[in-house]
């Protein structure tokens, strides 16, 4: 289910929008890493800085997850996003899943503007990568004995990846377990019984 086959222009074909999440995440990274005032600068003026949300630079509500802060932080959430993206843009549809990747992000960082304190600073697309694992959460919670290899696959994962946010230091647990919440509600709308068999009658 989770184990990519594609090409690459088949994996570009068939998930355009992970694609293109992908593809944005690296771009930016690669330039606010090059050696210039500039990028420095763009990578400031988009990290999650609740003191200046405060102050009214609402941007920083969205822009942080669009940044990481050290290659491995990067690698690792596209990663997720490689690896789980898809079968959730297969399964919703383009825009139902990057309402669910958007939405969960956004919601994760208002999460931890309202309650990480005003001290608090962070980046990254974790917020959003726990979006997708509580969307298919929602999944497993209507399908129940019908998808025993998506239960046995995803509830693991779901389960270690909340631990590991509370084990490893510096991760924003807020905005993991916020975004995962805010994932797992839109998928209890998307995959309501009643709506997928609106979907299938188009």
């Amino acid at each position: 289910m989770f184990i990519r086959t594609e090409s690459f222009s088949q994996y570009i074909r068939a998930y355009p929008f992970v694609t293109a999440l992908i593809v944005i995440n690296i771009f930016i990274y690669a330039l606010t890493g090059m050696p210039f005032s500039w990028s420095k600068e763009l990578y400031y003026q988009g990290f999650g800085i609740n003191a200046l949300v405060a102050e009214g630079e609402w941007w920083r509500l969205l822009t942080p997850m669009f940044l990481h802060i050290g290659v491995m932080h990067l690698l690792f959430n596209m990663f997720s996003l490689f690896i789980f993206g898809p079968e959730l843009e297969k399964i919703t549809g383009k825009a139902r899943f990057i309402t669910i990747y958007m939405l969960s992000g956004i919601f994760a960082n208002i999460a931890t503007y309202f309650f990480g304190g005003i001290e608090t600073a962070h980046a990254g697309a974790s917020g959003a990568i726990f979006g997708i694992f509580g969307a298919f959460g929602a999944l497993i919670y209507y399908t129940k004995k019908a998808l025993p290899q998506l239960r046995q696959i995803m509830l693991p994962i779901i389960i270690l990846s909340v631990i590991m946010t509370f084990l490893q230091p510096g991760v924003n647990i807020i905005g993991h377990i916020s975004g995962l919440i805010v994932g797992f509600i839109i998928g209890l709308s998307y995959f309501h019984p009643k709506r997928v068999v609106s979907w299938r009658k188009r």
